[in-house]
């Protein structure tokens, strides 16, 4: 069994079941750190309507969030979820919304000698790194 998710009659992805849970339920779980919906519409006979303008959002303002910190465990914890949305965004046509002000609220500094800060020298999405995680992930997500 699979699910669906899609915009319009367009499928963007077609994981199994279980991803597919999982993929929600991370999707939840992340979004109190952005204060935005999620743009991902209940899972309805097998598929999901995806709101592009609020996903986009998100995933912008879950890049912003993981960008403003160096702290390895948040940031291993949202690397997936992200690179998999990103392919997402990219298979319906759409861009991120620029960068978010950088405001100083929600950092999570991990204080070490090996510490860098700011991470990518500002706050700057690392376009190039994003891509090649993304890619990666495409090749293992089926429409």
């Amino acid at each position: 069994m699979s699910q669906y998710f899609r915009i319009g009659d367009q499928v963007l992805w077609n994981p199994s079941n279980g991803v597919a849970r999982l993929f929600m339920r991370s999707a939840e779980a992340l979004a109190p750190e952005t204060g935005l919906p999620t743009g991902l519409g209940p899972m309805e006979s097998d598929e999901c309507e995806i709101d592009l303008t609020a996903f986009t959002a998100f995933v912008g303002a879950l890049i912003d969030r993981y960008e403003r910190t160096n702290h390895p465990i948040l940031h291993s914890l949202m690397e997936g979820f992200i690179a998999t949305a990103l392919v997402l965004v990219e298979r319906a046509g759409a861009e991120l919304p620029p960068p978010g002000a950088d405001d100083g609220s929600r950092r999570d500094i991990q204080a070490s000698k090996e510490s860098t800060w700011p991470p990518g020298g500002g706050h700057v999405r690392d376009a190039e790194r994003w891509a090649a995680l993304s890619a990666r992930h495409a090749r293992a997500m089926p429409r």
